[in-house]
């Protein structure tokens, strides 16, 4: 293992560096492909996952692949992990996610066993805040299950959304096989029917079930067992009597047989934070003490700087290496409580389910992944000034200022200041997100430090603790950064009482910037959000 805990030491065959990004480490490796720990030049953790290259070698493949991860690119909310960065021309394809130091789910029921209910209610709504995100940008998860949920002392975060389709739509499993986690399937994705919303709603009672209990809803039995009792689900559904009271009606509402029974997200989501008492909001101790401390061990150890990365092999590396070697041949562990599943037997769809159309690819297992958010969903992996970024400029009513080479007393030197800029609601049922540290409105691109949405009402979010500030120097603006923190989330109708003219709100930046936006102005936008007119100013220390 590597010193600071992060994953595994690179192999012989694990390539240095891909497409800039350089190699620290391996933290996943699965079906689908190898998930390496790498950093941006500006220091923030990505985690990079190489598609192996049976995938990369097939047309369909590619071009599917390259539709799911510019859909996946598109979600933006809480709860989740999001895509930041992808290639798929390369010798082998390969996408980037934001790096959390969390836990999976399926990491620790192994370690820990089941969950308190609280903890269940709370990570469930989650969970369907995130699928709500996720289902809102047209993008169907497929294959969630433990190990795709991260939990971290700022709540579940749901990752690997939207992937599994493009290996789904391949010649790979033109003989009738399917991508997923037979266990943790839908009925209608078992029976290789068309899959939709309703089949995430499915899968996440499942997990509602076990994360509670140990139990899965279908009993006992190997994968694939399990996989042709729940296609069978018209005919014998699940017993849930042997759930507590208080998830029993979670469960039922989740593990209907007709996707138009189930309840949605949204529902869920609620339905989780009347039966737990408490705001979904609110991570105060919301695991229990031995999860909370390793989750606290994990972060303190992720914020230790990455040591240079060495193999495992004695001998030196070519010094012509390809940047893409042969994939690795180590075949993954098997879940504990899930024993390796046999080749798929054929499928018959007459009296009961005899044997379920399902061959095993697993998705890569991300136990170390995602947000550098300390209320945050993301880590940005662009560079400023490399060429990369996409994106409109941010609007602004003149040039502003330009970057100061003047220092404070206070430890900071100002990067820019009293810059224009309007924070303009997104026209329609859109989603735009604010970058600071440029300044940049961005359309499709990982969240920054502030989320505009115009969808259900209209809201400001924040990837990055906001606050008030009763000063405007950089010790006033941290200190309100840190003490005077935002709701993560300000609907449209509160925004003009609680961010009201001559605000001054501060964050921390994804770039460990300071970060100081003073409002000079409320006007009426095109929908539910007002127009901020602001001015901002950017310090990063000495």
């Amino acid at each position: 293992m590597v010193a600071n805990g992060a994953g595994e030491r690179l192999r012989a065959e694990d390539p240095q560096e891909i497409a800039g990004y350089r190699l620290l480490a391996r933290i996943g490796e699965g079906g689908m492909g190898t998930v390496y720990l790498s950093r941006t030049r500006g220091g923030q953790l990505v985690a990079l996952k190489v598609i192996r290259r049976e995938y990369g070698s097939d047309s369909s493949f590619r071009r599917r692949f390259e539709q799911e991860v510019q859909a996946a690119r598109r979600v933006q909310g809480y709860h989740v992990v999001p895509v930041v960065d992808h290639d798929t021309t390369s010798g082998q394809p390969w996408l980037a996610a934001a790096f959390v130091p969390g836990l999976s789910l399926h990491e620790a029921l192994a370690a820990h066993g089941p969950l308190p209910l609280p903890a269940v209610l709370q990570l469930v709504g989650c969970a369907a805040r995130a699928l709500t995100a996720i289902h809102t940008a047209g993008v169907v998860h497929r294959d969630l299950k433990p190990s795709n949920i991260l939990l971290s002392d700022q709540g579940p975060y749901v990752i690997d959304f939207g992937i599994a389709r493009a290996a789904d739509a391949t010649q790979l499993t033109a003989s009738g096989s399917i991508i997923g986690t037979p266990q943790f399937m839908s009925p209608e994705h078992a029976l290789g029917e068309p899959v939709g919303p309703a089949t995430d709603v499915f899968c996440l009672g499942l997990i509602a079930a076990v994360a509670a209990t140990g139990r899965h809803p279908y009993g006992d039995g190997g994968a694939l067992t399990l996989a042709a009792r729940i296609a069978n689900t018209a005919v014998r559904p699940p017993r849930l009597d042997l759930y507590d009271d208080m998830l029993r009606p979670l469960l039922e509402r989740c593990l209907f047989h007709d996707p138009a029974d189930r309840i949605d997200t949204e529902g869920l989501a609620a339905l989780c934070e009347q039966t737990a008492g408490r705001s979904l909001n609110d991570f105060t101790g919301w695991l229990p003490q031995p999860l909370t401390e390793e989750l606290a061990a994990r972060r303190r150890t992720a914020l230790t700087p990455t040591p240079e990365p060495t193999v495992t092999d004695s001998g030196p590396r070519p010094p012509h290496s390809p940047t893409f070697p042969a994939a690795p041949t180590v075949a993954p562990s098997p879940p504990p409580y899930v024993p390796p599943a046999p080749a798929a037997p054929r499928r018959t769809r007459t009296g009961l389910v005899v044997g379920a159309a399902i061959a095993v690819v697993l998705a890569v297992v991300l136990t170390w992944t995602v947000v550098t958010r300390s209320g945050s969903s993301s880590d940005d992996v662009r560079e400023k000034g490399d060429g990369k970024q996409s994106g409109q400029p941010a609007q602004t009513t003149g040039p502003g200022p330009t970057a100061s080479a003047s220092t404070s007393a206070s430890g900071y030197t100002v990067v820019f200041q009293n810059r224009p800029l309007t924070l303009r609601s997104p026209s329609g049922a859109n989603i735009v997100v604010v970058d600071l540290d440029v300044p940049q409105i961005m359309q499709e691109s990982p969240g920054r430090e502030i989320m505009l949405s115009e969808i259900s009402g209209g809201r400001w979010g924040f990837y990055t603790p906001m606050g008030k500030s009763i000063g405007k120097t950089p010790q006033q603006c941290l200190q309100g950064a840190q003490a005077n923190v935002l709701p993560t989330e300000i609907e449209a109708k509160d925004l003009p009482t609680d961010v009201p003219v001559g605000t001054l709100l501060c964050t921390v930046t994804t770039e460990n910037r300071l970060a100081m936006l003073e409002v000079t102005a409320i006007t009426t936008g095109h929908g539910n959000l007002p127009d901020y007119a602001t001015q901002l100013t950017l310090w990063q220390k000495l």
